[in-house]
């Protein structure tokens, strides 16, 4: 008699599972979680009501991006609605991408209110990959403010601050200017279940040592859009490479910052603690290349994103390519690269006791690479889809 739930073996690949990589395992997988790693000769393997042949690709954790402002062609401050979550979501699968937090640029107060009821009701309805919302702004810095719209920036009240960490079922990231926002209202944000990154800010070296203390966890898109490291003054970037317990995430497209800027950072900051992110935009997953952005046309040409003005507006970039980018510039293997793109963030969002890892007990959350690291196949809590 077959179960409902029937057990599945990925055989006949290259796994990471643990500290590195292991080519005589198979994965086990049984109700929407990782059962076991066993030994590509464990009777098990033969037992398993279904099997999967990895056809000798590599099985990685899935990635996590904890920064995507739209995919699918769909901009979600645009579109705040469970349905485009959905939509951005399953533009991402097709790159690896088994969970984000969809991310909100700075916007009204009434669009941040739909969009966080939004993604409360596509988590509530199990929409997959959805693990929360990123309110990038608008307690940001209109000098930094990149193209964030001017006239939407301003200081949480009281009122917002509830509304901002009343997500309920998921994760909410907040990031803000840490020189700009009153060190009571970070502490306050942290203590209604927010994380707190600096971003978009102009503020001084001490600005952010004391947004360190006040709560602040990391850094959003290091290098771009804040102070950067200079002699004199260390700025938002030397307080983030110096500090050795906040997390950094780097937008790895050799467009908004230059690879051995990334290389430096890798070299300044703590292991565990440089996050892959894509800060993607809706062209990626979708042949529409032109969208609108606060009543602006930006265009996708050649990979890079840019405003009318020229300048960047977000990316073009997939996790999978910021993967590949990382092993071919920053000096990382496959399984250090593969760690910033899913082990790292789930500690940073204190999802690694479910998401991140290839081992028993987890969500069955994976991505199958082929020799050059395209992305093949992929799951989502034991669901497989082809990409």
């Amino acid at each position: 008699m077959t179960s409902a739930h029937p057990t599945l073996a990925l055989h006949n690949g290259r796994i990471l599972a643990g500290d590195g990589f292991r080519d005589d395992a198979a994965v086990l997988l049984h109700d929407g979680r990782i059962q076991a790693v066993v030994a590509a000769g464990d009777p098990r393997v033969a037992a398993a009501e279904a099997r999967f042949d990895l056809d000798g690709g590599t099985l990685l954790p899935g990635f996590i991006d904890i920064q995507v402002n739209g995919g699918g062609g769909v901009l979600f401050n645009n579109d705040t609605s469970p349905e485009a979550l959905a939509t951005i979501a399953r533009a991402h699968r097709r790159f690896g991408t088994t969970a984000l937090l969809p991310t909100l640029i700075s916007d009204t107060a009434e669009v941040m209110a739909a969009a966080i009821a939004a993604t409360r009701r596509a988590i509530a309805d199990g929409v997959p990959g959805i693990l929360g919302i990123h309110l990038e702004g608008p307690y940001i810095n209109p000098v930094r403010k990149g193209t964030h719209d001017a006239s939407k920036l301003r200081l949480p009240d009281a009122h917002e601050i509830k509304v901002d960490t009343s997500l309920g079922n998921g994760v909410t990231l907040v990031t803000l200017a840490p020189e700009l926002v009153p060190h009571a209202d970070i502490r306050a944000l942290v203590a209604g279940g927010a994380i707190v990154f600096a971003g978009h800010s102009a503020g001084s070296y001490a600005d952010a040592r004391a947004g360190i203390a006040a709560g602040i966890r990391g850094f959003t898109h290091l290098f771009n859009a804040m102070s950067q490291l200079v002699g004199r003054e260390p700025g938002v970037v030397g307080a983030a490479l110096e500090d050795q317990d906040t997390w950094l995430g780097i937008i790895a497209d050799g467009v908004h910052v230059h690879p051995a800027s990334l290389r430096v950072a890798l070299a300044a900051k703590a292991r565990g603690k440089v996050m892959l992110v894509t800060d993607a935009m809706p062209p990626v997953g979708s042949d529409e290349k032109s969208y609108l952005l606060n009543g602006e046309i930006v265009t996708d040409v050649d990979g890079v994103i840019r405003n009318s003005a020229g300048a960047l507006a977000g990316s073009a970039l997939d996790m999978a390519t910021a993967v590949r980018n990382a092993v071919a510039w920053l000096g990382v293997d496959l399984a250090e690269a593969s760690r910033m793109a899913s082990l790292y963030p789930a500690q940073c969002l204190g999802l690694d006791d479910r998401l991140g890892r290839i081992a028993p007990g987890l969500q069955a959350d994976l991505v199958l690479l082929d020799d050059a690291l395209r992305v093949r196949h992929t799951w989502i809590a034991g669901e497989g889809e082809q990409a």
